[in-house]
């Protein structure tokens, strides 16, 4: 069924890694050591060297961290910003938002971009994850899921969303590879080969690395990427894994939500759903909440294993492909029947529904009572959370499936023209 043409499958490709030299100042106390009297023994000579280019290397991986910054809670390091998948950015944004740059990527972007400290993260149909600067747009590195593509081919695309860590980035490609990068360098680490799509996005808790594939299976690698277990389903595993409490959550093709262990693999419940997901599911509490393919979204009591309510919009039978931004108060989400509803979180019930002129696979961000949201009629939309009237929109002129990202102030979201168009806004 899947064009494989890759070795090792399930195993892991060693990739290289290369360090970057940053440049110190001249006169810089950092560096004083290097006036010293060179020892006249060739023996002390090479340990004298061998030290201070050991404290050299040192003082360069802390200033590359330095610089790249841990995920912090202004920032957006995964598809859906946290491991419940709540949707709910940490980042204010100004208002009016106002465009800062836009840049021309080459492909389609499908996936959600990662922003973390100043850099941002796009990935593209091209097969290319892009680093860019925060504040310019200005391209730092590019992956490439492949070193060469043979003639009359492609490379395998990136519709994963990328997820970001300390020291790399993670994200899987269209044919089944996924991916281990170094975030200061751009290059690989490693990959682990699947043997389906990777559409899901991983999430990393406890040193350990999810992600479902269209092979019927979620994967949990371990962060040298090697196998620490992988839990067979019955369908394709679309969804991006949430994760509370030592447990994972996957709503797939097989119609069933399971919950599993983290640190084991092991399934602890299974409960029905009578119809296929896509969508990914978001946690508040002992409450999951997701669309499905059966033109509703339900909200079930993971403990309980129990259905609360299931809210029908009511415009025909539109699946929701969109994922749920979850506050206290609302439930949001885009839906094909071209509309963004807003539901009660405790009852199910209509709030307000916003009207649009295509369907909406974007999955919407909340940042404090403004919601976010692309449409395929090529709008970025800014809602208000309590009534769901328009308050602003950008035309991008091309459809927008991805779902915006929010961090360090600003919002960042990719559209699917062909030259593959990513827009930062925030204030100038």
């Amino acid at each position: 069924m899947f064009a494989i043409s890759r070795r090792n499958v399930g195993g892991v490709n060693q990739g290289s890694k290369r360090d970057c030299v940053g440049a110190t100042r001249r006169g810089d106390p950092a560096l004083t050591w290097l006036t010293l009297p060179w020892p006249a023994s060739p023996w002390s000579a090479f340990r004298v060297a061998a030290t201070y280019s050991f404290v050299l290397g040192l003082m360069i991986s802390a200033l590359q961290a330095a610089e790249l910054g841990t995920p912090g809670k202004s920032s957006w390091p995964s598809f859906r910003h946290d491991l419940t998948q709540t949707g709910v950015a940490s980042s204010a944004l100004p208002d009016p938002l106002e465009k800062l740059w836009e840049v021309a990527l080459g492909d389609q972007i499908l996936a959600t971009a990662a922003i973390v400290g100043d850099f941002v993260y796009v990935p593209c149909l091209s097969g290319e994850l892009t680093c860019l600067k925060r504040l310019s747009g200005e391209k730092v590195w590019v992956y490439k899921s492949v070193d060469q593509v043979a003639a009359n081919s492609f490379a395998p695309g990136f519709k994963s969303s990328p997820t970001v860590t300390s020291d790399a980035i993670y994200l899987g490609d269209e044919e089944g590879v996924f991916h281990a990068i170094d975030r200061s360098t751009g290059k690989r680490l490693w990959t682990f080969v699947t043997r389906g799509e990777i559409y899901s996005s991983a999430a990393v808790t406890e040193g350990l690395i999810l992600f479902g594939s269209y092979d019927n299976h979620l994967y949990c690698l371990n962060q040298d990427g090697t196998l620490a277990w992988k839990f067979e389903t019955q369908g394709y595993v679309h969804c991006a894994p949430a994760v509370i409490d030592g447990v994972t959550f996957i709503a797939g093709c097989d119609e069933h939500l399971r919950t599993i262990e983290v640190k084991t693999g092991k399934q602890r419940a299974e409960l029905k759903l009578e119809t296929y997901l896509i969508a990914s599911p978001a946690i508040v509490g002992d409450i999951l909440y997701v669309g499905t393919y059966g033109s509703e979204v339900v909200a079930v009591d993971w403990r309980k294993q129990s259905v609360v309510w299931r809210y029908q919009g009511g415009n025909g039978d539109f699946p929701f492909h969109s994922s749920a931004a979850v506050t206290s108060e609302l439930v949001v989400v885009g839906g094909r029947d071209k509309s963004v509803h807003g539901i009660e979180r405790q009852t199910g019930k209509k709030s307000w529904t916003f009207p649009t002129r295509a369907k909406v696979d974007s999955s919407p961000v909340i940042v404090g009572n403004r919601v976010f949201i692309g449409c395929h009629d090529g709008n970025l939309y800014e809602l208000g959370l309590t009534d769901g009237k328009e308050r602003w929109k950008f035309n991008a002129g091309k459809p927008i499936s991805a779902a915006p990202a929010v961090g360090e102030g600003v919002l960042v979201i990719g559209s699917e023209s062909r030259d593959g168009k990513v827009y930062c806004f925030g204030a100038k």
